[in-house]
C-alpha cells in the first residue's frame, strides 16, 4: 500500500496537473495504471450506495463526492446553482493545498486535479450551510478520496484504501482547514485580481491627468459653479483620493507567488476560530475603495452627460447602442457598471460585518458567507477596474469647445475681483449678470465698478488655478 502511494505521489509531481497520461514504458506508467477522469461515466445504474454516520444514501454514480455531500444537498436547498460555494482556483486551491500538505501519503493526482479546476462539477454545495463550512470541507475530502480510490483501482464509495476522514481529513477539524483556506483564498484573490486591477486604473487616470494638464475648466461645488481648475487637476485629485483609499489594502499586499505567500500560524487559535477580524478589515478596505470608485465613476459620467443637453465637458467612448427605442443613443455604461459593483461591495461589507460580529463563544459560524462575500468583492473590484480602464478611461477625450464656453459664461469668475473691489460689489455684479442674462464684464461696466481694461486685467482664469 505505501509503495503504491509513493509511486502515485511521484507520478503526480512528474505529470504536473496531469492533463494527459504518462508516456508508455516510463517508470511512472509501469508503477500504476492510468485512470481517466469520470467526465461522463456510463454505467447500468445511475446511483451508487454510500453511507455516513446517519446511514445509507444514493450518490450519483458519475460524481466523486459522497454521502455527506449528498446529505447537505438534501438539507440545504437554498438558492440553487447561483449560490454554490465558490469553485474557482482561488477558493478550492487552498483547500487542496492544505489537505495535500497535511497528508503526503495521498496520491497527489487527486489533489492536483481538484486544484486545477478539472473536477468543479463535483462541488454542488451552497454557501448557506453549516456556518463552520464543515460540509464543504467534507465535500473536498470525499472528492479527493474517491478520485484517489479510482486511481488505485478501487471501488468508488468504498472508502478503501483512501478514507475521506481518516486519510484525507487526517484527524483535522474543519475549524482548522476552513479558516486556513479562507485566508489563503482571500490573499490570493487580492494579489492576483484586485491589486493588479486597481494599479491599472490608477496608471490610466494618471496618464489622463497629464494629458489634460493645460485644459482650464470651471469648477463646481454643491453642483453649482465655482472657481476654475484644470481638467488635469480634477483627475489628479481623483487619483490621489483613489490611492488614499487603496492604502487601506497595503497590509494585504504580498509580492510572492501564491504558494509562497508569507503565512504564519495564528498566535492564538481560540481567537482565530471565534473571530475573523482580518477578513472584516479586508472587507472594510475594499468598501473604502468602493466609495472612491463610486465618486470617480459618477464624476466622469456627469461630466460626460449630453451629448448636447448635459455638461458635455468629457467625450466618453461609445461602446454599444444605449436604447431599444431611441436611435443613436449611447450611454455611459462602464460608469454604471462601476457604480453597481461599488454598491454590491458596500452591501457585501455589511454582511461581512454582521458575520464578523457573531463569534459565539469559541467559534464563528458565519464563515461560508463571509469568505463568499470577501472573494466576491475582490473579484468584482479587480475586474471592474480593468473593464473601466480598457473600455472607458483610456478613451476619454476633452470637449474643449464646450469646456471653454461653460467657463467663459460662469458667474464665479467674479471671485477674481474680490481683492480689487471687495466682496459686496463683486456679489452685486454676479447677481446683476445672472438676473439680466448678461456677462460679468457687461454687468460690471454697467454698474460703474470698473472699466473694460480693468476687467480684462483682473479676471484671468489661468491666474485662479492656485496661489500666486
Amino acid at each position: 500500500m505505501q509503495r503504491s502511494l509513493r509511486a502515485f505521489r511521484r507520478l503526480g509531481r512528474s505529470a504536473g496537473l496531469l492533463a494527459s497520461p504518462p508516456s508508455p514504458g516510463t517508470a511512472a506508467a509501469n508503477a500504476a495504471r492510468w485512470v481517466p477522469l469520470r467526465a461522463a461515466m456510463s454505467t447500468q445504474e445511475s446511483f451508487r450506495i454510500e453511507y455516513d454516520t446517519f446511514g445509507e444514501l444514493k450518490v450519483p454514480s458519475d460524481k466523486y463526492y459522497g454521502a455527506q455531500t449528498v446529505r447537505s444537498t438534501m438539507n440545504f436547498k437554498i438558492g440553487g446553482v447561483s449560490e454554490r460555494m465558490p469553485v474557482s482556483n482561488s477558493s478550492l486551491c487552498p483547500f487542496i493545498l492544505f489537505q495535500y500538505v497535511a497528508d503526503q501519503d495521498l496520491p497527489s493526482i487527486g489533489n492536483l486535479q481538484v486544484a486545477a479546476g478539472k473536477l468543479n462539477d463535483h462541488f454542488p454545495l451552497v454557501v448557506w450551510q453549516t456556518g463552520s463550512g464543515t460540509q464543504t470541507n467534507m465535500n473536498v475530502n470525499e472528492v479527493i478520496s474517491n478520485r484517489a480510490i479510482e486511481i488505485l483501482g478501487g471501488k468508488l464509495g468504498s472508502k478503501i484504501p483512501v478514507h475521506p476522514n481518516d486519510h484525507v481529513n487526517k484527524s483535522q477539524s474543519s475549524n482548522d482547514t476552513f479558516p486556513t483556506a479562507m485566508h489563503i483564498a482571500a490573499a490570493q484573490e487580492v494579489n492576483e485580481v484586485l491589486l493588479p486591477g486597481l494599479k491599472k486604473l490608477q496608471n490610466a487616470l494618471e496618464a489622463k491627468s497629464k494629458e489634460f494638464s493645460q485644459i482650464i475648466k470651471i469648477g463646481r461645488t454643491h453642483t453649482q459653479d465655482a472657481v476654475p481648475l484644470t481638467l488635469g487637476q480634477l483627475i489628479m485629485w481623483l487619483v490621489i483620493w483613489f490611492m488614499s483609499s487603496c492604502k487601506c489594502l497595503i497590509g494585504f499586499m504580498f509580492l510572492t507567488a501564491p504558494v509562497g505567500l508569507p503565512f504564519v500560524t495564528a498566535p492564538n487559535k481560540f481567537e482565530a476560530l471565534a473571530a475573523h477580524d482580518a477578513l472584516v478589515e479586508l472587507s472594510g478596505a475594499m468598501n473604502t475603495v468602493a466609495c472612491s470608485l463610486m465618486k470617480i465613476a459618477n464624476d466622469i459620467r456627469f461630466l460626460g452627460s449630453g451629448p448636447r443637453s448635459g455638461l458635455g465637458e468629457l467625450i466618453l467612448p461609445e461602446n454599444e447602442p444605449g436604447s431599444s427605442i431611441m436611435p443613436g443613443k449611447v450611454n455611459p455604461t462602464q460608469c454604471e457598471a462601476v457604480t453597481m459593483v461599488a454598491a454590491q461591495v458596500m452591501g457585501n461589507h455589511v454582511a461581512v460585518t454582521v458575520g464578523g460580529s457573531n463569534g459565539h463563544f469559541e467559534l464563528n459560524v458565519f464563515k461560508p458567507m463571509m469568505i463568499k462575500n470577501v472573494l466576491n468583492s475582490a473579484r468584482l473590484l479587480g475586474d471592474v477596474c480593468v473593464s473601466f480602464t480598457d473600455n472607458c478611461v483610456v478613451g476619454i477625450q476633452a470637449n474643449t469647445d464646450r469646456i471653454n464656453k461653460l467657463m467663459s459664461e460662469s458667474l464665479m469668475l467674479v471671485t477674481a475681483l474680490n481683492p480689487h473691489i471687495g466682496y459686496d460689489k463683486a456679489a452685486k455684479i454676479a447677481k446683476t449678470a445672472h438676473k439680466e442674462g448678461t456677462t460679468l464684464k457687461e454687468a460690471a461696466i454697467k454698474l460703474g465698478f470698473l472699466t473694460s481694461d480693468q476687467f480684462d486685467q483682473w479676471v484671468k482664469p489661468k491666474d485662479m488655478l492656485g496661489p500666486q
